[in-house]
């Protein structure tokens, strides 16, 4: 590196709000570490499709299930910090439906304990969040898994899957208020113009805006059959405006701050298809970070054409 790109690296330190991140891991983990949790989740996938089957065909929700088969397995991957690596590799998976509610049961998880939630609003958390979806097991397979765009009778029945959820758990003795109502809440957002009621705002239970932070991060993360995996930025981005509006900012903001810090030192394709390091990252502005490639320092806040791609893989 020659003087004038680590003046130029020193210069760009300053203009960041907070100290800088070191390149050094503080969090390391291996890619068998990841591996062997992808395979847990695997196996808990199954699981919850037997859950939404049973329910489905008018039997009870299995608790006994959650607990010894499933929760084990979301507290387990909620302590991985590189939330971004783990999904890279559940990705490519099948079964998206009964997959997505076990992911956002562990990005729930992870938003809950980084706002440091007391422990029963937390345990309260991933029940609910891993149940968000269980309203679906009502609706029709054939509009569930639908590969195309749904009609608009058909977009309305697929709404109706955050009452049908809300009804299912208010009816269970073991399951309080909290958890039943982010499966009626997790689609409601804050200019009230979600579903199923329009609420708004300070209408909305916290805990359902947590879940509807992971809900469509995991979402537009994710391929499903009728709709691509959204490149890195484009999530980025649309979680960044939906905070003005749609989601909680203050979530938004943690969340977005947590998952950029997490790839500190972690390589990246630009859109400009030059690959580069995350040096670091503006809290105030966490997409827009700091990223030496090998020919140039990129500050990605004075370079609005260019943005981060997507995240490689470890090697």
């Amino acid at each position: 590196m020659t003087i004038s790109e680590i003046d130029a690296i020193l210069e760009s330190m300053k203009e960041y709000k907070e100290p800088i991140h070191q390149l050094k891991d503080p969090h390391p983990f291996s890619r068998l570490m990841i591996k062997e949790i992808t395979k847990e989740i695997d196996v808990a996938t199954i699981h919850m499709k037997e859950l939404f089957h049973d329910v489905g065909n008018g039997g009870e929700l299995s608790l006994e299930i959650l607990h010894e088969n499933i929760f084990p397995t979301i507290k387990q991957a909620a302590k991985i910090p590189h939330l971004y690596h783990l999904f890279y590799e559940l990705n490519e998976k099948d079964e998206y439906t009964y997959r997505h509610t076990i992911c956002v049961g562990i990005i729930a998880t992870m938003i809950g304990k980084w706002l440091n939630l007391p422990p029963k609003d937390l345990n309260d958390l991933t029940l609910g969040a891993t149940l968000h979806d269980i309203g679906k097991a009502k609706i029709s397979t054939e509009i569930l898994h639908k590969p195309g765009k749904l009609t608009k009778e058909e977009y309305d029945e697929m709404k109706l899957h955050t009452i049908y959820g809300y009804e299912l758990l208010k009816n269970i003795d073991s399951i309080n208020e909290n958890v039943a109502l982010i499966a009626l809440q997790h689609h409601e957002r804050e200019d009230g113009k979600g579903y199923p009621l329009g609420l708004a705002g300070h209408q909305i239970s916290y805990l359902s805006k947590i879940v509807a932070v992971a809900d469509v991060f995991h979402a537009m993360s994710s391929e499903r059959v009728y709709h691509r995996a959204s490149p890195f930025y484009a999530v980025m981005k649309q979680m960044q405006n939906d905070a003005f509006g749609k989601l909680d900012p203050n979530i938004v903001l943690t969340f977005m701050n947590k998952i950029m810090n997490s790839l500190v030192g972690k390589r990246v394709l630009l859109t400009d298809q030059s690959v580069g390091t995350i040096l670091m990252i503006d809290p105030y502005d966490p997409i827009r970070c700091l990223i030496q490639t090998d020919e140039r320092l990129i500050d990605l806040r004075y370079s609005q054409s260019i943005q981060i791609e997507k995240v490689l893989e470890e090697v």
